[in-house]
C-alpha cells in the first residue's frame, strides 16, 4: 500500500507541471494587459515599459513561467499587480470561505445522494424510483447559477427567509450550499442506485439470502457497504469540482471566496491572482483524485492485492 501511495504521489508531479504550464500560458495569451489598469490616461511608453519591467512582464514567457513556478514551489504566490498585496494573503482570506461552502455542499451531496440512491434501489421500477430518477435527471442538467437565481427569487425575495447575498451569518450559507449540492446529490444518487442494484445481484448476496439472514441486515451491512466503493470514489473526485463549481455560485450570491476573487482578478487581468486561484482549484482536483484512489484501494481487497 505504501509503494502504491508513493507511485501515485510521483504521478502527480508531471500532471501538476502540465497544469501549471497550461494555466500560465492561457492567461498570457488571452487578450488584455494588466498594465492598462495601472496606467493613467496619456501615460508615455516609457512609463509603460517601467511598469512592465517592475513586474517582469517584459521578459520572454518561458522565463516568466520559470520564475513563477520557482516562486510557487517555494510558497511565494507573488504580488497582486492591481492591489499590490501579497497573493498568498488574498488567497488566505478567500480560501476558508470557499472551503466552508464546499464542505457543507459536499456533506449535503453525500447524505442526500446516498439516501435517495438507496430508496431508489429498494423501490426499483416503482413510482418512488421513477420520481427520484426524474428529479436526478432534472437536477443534473440545470445550471447551478440558474438554480441559485431561482432560489434567491423564491426564498429571499418572495418569502424573505434567507439573505439575498453576502456572508454575514450561517443563514447566508443555506441557499449557496443547496445550489451547489443539487448537482452532487443527482450524481451520487445515480451512482448509488446503480451500484446497489449491481451488488444485490451478485452471488454472495444470493448466498446470504439462502442462509436466511434478514433482508434489512443484508441490505445495510453487506450490499450498501460494497456499493459504497464507487460512491466514495465519486465523492472524493467531487472535492475539487465542488470548489470549481463554487466559482459561479459565489459570484451569484456575492460571497467572498476563491470564485469572487478569481472573477474580479480576471476582469482586471491581474495575472498573479488569477494564476494562484486557478492553481488552488487544480490542486484541489488532483488531491481529490488521489484521495479517491487511496480510499478505493483501502475499501476494495481486490485492488490491494493487485498493487501488492
Amino acid at each position: 500500500m505504501l509503494s502504491y501511495l508513493i507511485r501515485r504521489l510521483l504521478l502527480l508531479v508531471p500532471v501538476f507541471l502540465a497544469v501549471s504550464a497550461v494555466i500560465f500560458l492561457i492567461l498570457h495569451l488571452i487578450p488584455g494587459d494588466p498594465v492598462d489598469n495601472l496606467l493613467r490616461v496619456g501615460s508615455s511608453p516609457a512609463q509603460r515599459a517601467e511598469i512592465e519591467a517592475r513586474y517582469g512582464l517584459d521578459r520572454p514567457l518561458v522565463v516568466q513561467y520559470g520564475i513563477w513556478l520557482g516562486d510557487v514551489l517555494r510558497g511565494d504566490l507573488g504580488t497582486s499587480i492591481v492591489t499590490r498585496r501579497p497573493v498568498s494573503q488574498l488567497i488566505g482570506l478567500a480560501l476558508p470561505e470557499s472551503l466552508k461552502l464546499g464542505g457543507f455542499a459536499l456533506l449535503l451531496s453525500s447524505v442526500g445522494g446516498i439516501l435517495l440512491g438507496v430508496i431508489a434501489a429498494r423501490m426499483r421500477d416503482r413510482w418512488p424510483d421513477r420520481l427520484i430518477m426524474g428529479g436526478v435527471l432534472l437536477g443534473s442538467t440545470l445550471p447551478s447559477f440558474w438554480i441559485g437565481l431561482l432560489l434567491i427569487l423564491l426564498f429571499s425575495v418572495q418569502l424573505g427567509w434567507f439573505p439575498v447575498s453576502g456572508a454575514r451569518g450561517w443563514d447566508s450559507l443555506v441557499l449557496p450550499v443547496i445550489t451547489i449540492g443539487i448537482g452532487g446529490i443527482a450524481l451520487v444518487a445515480r451512482v448509488t442506485r446503480v451500484a446497489m442494484i449491481d451488488t444485490a445481484g451478485r452471488d454472495f448476496v444470493l448466498l446470504l439470502h439462502a442462509k436466511g439472514l434478514p433482508p434489512e441486515r443484508i441490505l445495510w451491512r453487506h450490499v450498501l457497504r460494497h456499493a459504497m466503493i464507487p460512491v466514495v470514489t465519486i465523492l472524493a473526485l467531487r472535492i475539487g469540482w465542488v470548489l470549481g463549481g463554487a466559482v459561479t455560485v459565489e459570484y451569484v450570491f456575492a460571497r467572498p471566496g476563491l470564485g469572487s476573487t478569481l472573477i474580479k482578478a480576471l476582469n482586471q487581468h491581474d495575472y498573479p491572482v488569477v494564476q494562484a486561484c486557478l492553481l488552488m482549484l487544480a490542486i484541489a482536483v488532483l488531491l481529490g483524485t488521489l484521495l479517491g484512489d487511496i480510499l478505493q484501494a483501502a475499501m476494495d481487497p481486490r485492488i490491494r492485492e493487485s498493487i501488492a
